[in-house]
């Protein structure tokens, strides 16, 4: 009895740590430049023209274009999972630039994601009657988080039941 339930145990460690592994985004990160956020763009936007970055935050608005989707976003900070950390300040708002139509279901206001991609020209908008200069990110990959994959825990419990 007691090698099945070690078994059993085993199995579940292997599955709940394949599913952990599934919600986490897969990036080649080896070309970003992890000291660049949209604020130091801003500050400086032709040193980090062409630049690759990786940002993230929660969606602010989509918009299908003819050729690119938009997506404005609120930046935040990232963990070292590339999550972005909605517990801390904001670091102001950006563009992502992505080549073809992205579902506006799947790519709603409030949901969070991280994008990977090409610092390009700053853009001029506005965010209700003020001007607003939006750094942009043209996008080579983008992640969106799913409710669990927020979670900024990883837990394990063991469990003894008695049934009557």
């Amino acid at each position: 009895m007691c090698k099945t339930m070690f078994t059993k145990l085993c199995l579940l460690l292997l599955v709940s740590q394949l599913v952990a592994c599934v919600s986490k985004p897969v990036f080649d990160t080896s070309q970003v430049n992890r000291s660049l956020t949209p604020q130091s763009v801003l500050a400086e936007p032709d040193s980090s023209l062409g630049d690759i970055a990786i940002w993230g935050g929660t969606i602010l608005d989509i918009r299908n274009l003819e050729e690119v989707t938009q997506i404005e976003v609120l930046a935040y900070p990232l963990s070292s999972s590339d999550r972005p950390l909605l517990e801390r300040p904001p670091l102001g708002r950006f563009i992502i630039r992505h080549t073809g139509f992205l579902e506006p279901t799947n790519f709603a206001q409030g949901r969070v994601l991280t994008a990977l991609g090409e610092v390009g020209d700053k853009q001029q908008g506005s965010v209700g009657d003020s001007s607003y200069v939006y750094p942009v990110i043209n996008a080579q990959a983008l992640h969106l988080w799913t409710g669990e994959s927020m979670l900024n825990r990883t837990s394990f419990h063991i469990g003894v039941g008695f049934g009557f």
